[in-house]
């Protein structure tokens, strides 16, 4: 089975094409331009680079929450695009599940964070042992001092990574002290190799969809709804 995947939930913009297990090509750029002129071009040169089509794809993945809403959509919207118009399936794996099994195994938790600004972060809570993941707190968006108190009551060595750690790494160092475990900064962004690992074995569990029903998952409204609620206008 061909796996292609992306990932657009944060400023990474990363997609890979996976064969039963492995990885065949992995593309990730943080430079310039937006996820709506890198995704497409990405993905095309990806298909050169195996001598693939867009056509022997079997399986569709795509990051599809938390994460930037911007960014979120335009993944989903692509992944829906080429899936539709070949009639694939497709797998709508969780921005945080991916980043928590791009990790190795880890004796304590393992805590993603992504920024959510003003403070608060996305997150979850996994464990991850022969390279086997399980995730034992769902995604959340809370304050970083909530969070701090959070991993605290475990009182286990927590593995944190993301992009709201270099924003909040001595806030929770001086709560947690040596429990704090950080993870090397090229393994904190967001790849789409893990989406498309992780969408490998949610297939084999018949955990898929049509491109019709895939839909980005968000844990909060965005700031323009938040603030049409509130009767704010620009």
């Amino acid at each position: 089975m061909v796996t292609l995947a992306v990932d657009t939930a944060t400023l990474c913009a990363s997609g890979a094409i996976a064969e039963n297990g492995k990885i065949l090509v992995e593309l990730n750029l943080q430079y310039g331009k937006t996820h709506s002129e890198k995704i497409v071009p990405m993905i095309k040169t990806m298909l050169d680079m195996t001598g693939m089509d867009a056509a022997d794809i079997d399986l569709y993945a795509v990051s599809v929450g938390p994460g930037s809403f911007t960014g979120l959509r335009i993944g989903v919207v692509t992944v829906k695009g080429f899936a539709y118009a070949h009639k694939k399936p497709v797998c709508g794996i969780m921005t945080l599940d991916a980043l928590a099994y791009s990790m190795p195994d880890f004796k304590g938790i393992i805590s993603p964070m992504l920024d959510a600004r003003n403070n608060q972060v996305f997150t979850a809570l996994y464990r991850k042992e022969n390279n086997c993941l399980e995730k034992i707190l769902p995604e959340t968006g809370i304050h970083i001092d909530e969070w701090a108190d959070k991993l605290d009551s475990f009182n286990e060595d927590v593995l944190i990574l993301g992009d709201a750690v270099p924003l909040h790494f001595e806030r929770l160092k001086s709560r947690l002290n040596e429990k704090i475990v950080r993870a090397s900064i090229d393994l904190s962004y967001t790849r789409a190799a893990a989406v498309a690992l992780l969408a490998e074995k949610a297939f084999s569990n018949n955990q898929y969809e049509s491109a019709f029903d895939l839909k980005p998952m968000y844990l909060r409204k965005s700031q323009a709804e938040r603030m049409k609620e509130l009767g704010i206008h620009n």
